[in-house]
């Protein structure tokens, strides 16, 4: 799917007039949500229709309205194209989710963190159990950092069978299931209405053919890029704030714009070129693995640490410049400011990214 740039244009504005509402509240962003699916975002991916050069650009846009809404669509994206491919859900099950999507928001996630556990890229088994029953399967756990809980279509819920050499998969739960609740943990410091809170399953009844399986990582690994997309409209977000005050704030000691000093020229300079660096990295990447390039997927871990690196710096360098005017509640500074700080926990986090890279980097000397 593509959409033209006037219409993302019209969409970022959107999502931007009730961004700083939800931050405040904390709630369910279901404007937002309703925004992206009338635009037709939310079930783009069906069939991977949408090149991740297109996607990079349609979540930075996201990204600069709101990038609690992006990141929800983000996660909905990804499963979406996670299933083109290598499907993995039952065919009538999906058939029904495509066919629902068509007519009303269908969000779709993967949970996977736990309270005690952690990230699963760390490694380890999930202390969430799935074990068979004589019509399925029964699903018991404590998931953490479940992003969108509350306005999820399926929980798709990482697991393990209790067996010796246990089966490891994600189990397709209806969010309707009896047995789950969700606790209202979510008090982060940014993507405050991403409703990332914590669930709590329950001998959870889960049909035969929904616990099979699980797609390939480096499917989600490349299109991972459209996370950092986001985090890259949100830096654009707050380079166009630091644009707007300069040109707007005239001190009585000065008389003129400080936009027409060469202080804050320079600083927005160091504002664009760590953007610049970021969105060269992320649209010179996406096409390449649109084709298929081998080099340029596996420099995705790298491209990762190099886009938060550059939109936190630029955000920061805004702040910094601005002083106080940056960091009170009634400017969008502040909010850009938390909000692009999320980026650093999106997977693949900086340690490990730099161990990927570092072992293939000397595995590469000749010896």
């Amino acid at each position: 799917m593509t959409i033209d740039d006037a219409t993302l244009e019209k969409l970022t504005a959107r999502l931007a007039g009730t961004a700083e509402r939800y931050d405040r509240s904390g709630d369910f962003p279901v404007d937002g949500i309703t925004a992206v699916f009338e635009a037709g975002l939310l079930h783009a991916e069906v069939g991977a229709r949408t090149s991740l050069a297109d996607a990079v650009r349609i979540f930075a846009a996201l990204g600069r309205g709101d990038p609690s809404v992006a990141l929800l669509t983000a996660m909905t994206f990804l499963q979406h194209r996670a299933q083109a491919t290598a499907p993995w859900w039952p065919d009538a099950l999906y058939a029904q989710v495509v066919a629902d999507s068509a007519e009303r928001p269908v969000l779709l996630n993967a949970i996977r963190a736990e309270p005690e556990w952690g990230a699963p890229a760390r490694g380890g088994l999930p202390a969430t159990t799935i074990r068979r029953t004589p019509d399925g399967w029964s699903l018991t756990g404590h998931k953490g950092f479940a992003t969108g809980v509350e306005g999820l279509a399926y929980h798709l819920v990482w697991a393990a069978t209790e067996d010796d050499e246990p089966l490891l998969a994600h189990a397709i739960v209806p969010a309707d299931a009896p047995g789950i609740e969700i606790v209202r943990t979510w008090d982060h410091l940014g993507l405050r209405a991403s409703g990332t809170h914590d669930v709590i399953y329950t001998d959870v009844r889960v049909p035969e053919e929904n616990f099979r399986g699980t797609p390939p990582q480096n499917a989600t690994q490349s299109a991972g890029l459209a996370v950092s997309a986001l985090y890259l409209g949100v830096a654009q977000a707050a380079r166009d704030f630091f644009v707007k005050f300069a040109n707007e704030r005239v001190p009585s000691s000065l008389g003129r714009p400080i936009a027409t000093t060469e202080r804050i020229q320079s600083v927005a300079g160091e504002i664009e070129t760590q953007l610049v660096h970021a969105e060269e990295l992320l649209t010179g990447l996406a096409p390449r693995i649109d084709a298929g390039d081998p080099a340029a997927i596996a420099r995705v871990p790298v491209a990762k640490v190099l886009v938060t690196r550059a939109v936190i710096a630029a955000v920061q360098t805004a702040v910094a410049a601005l002083g106080n005017p940056a960091l009170t509640r009634h400017h969008p500074l502040e909010r850009h400011l938390r909000d692009v700080l999320a980026s650093r926990v999106h997977p693949p986090q900086e340690d490990a990214a730099l161990l990927i890279a570092g072992r293939r980097a000397l595995a590469a000397v000749p010896r």
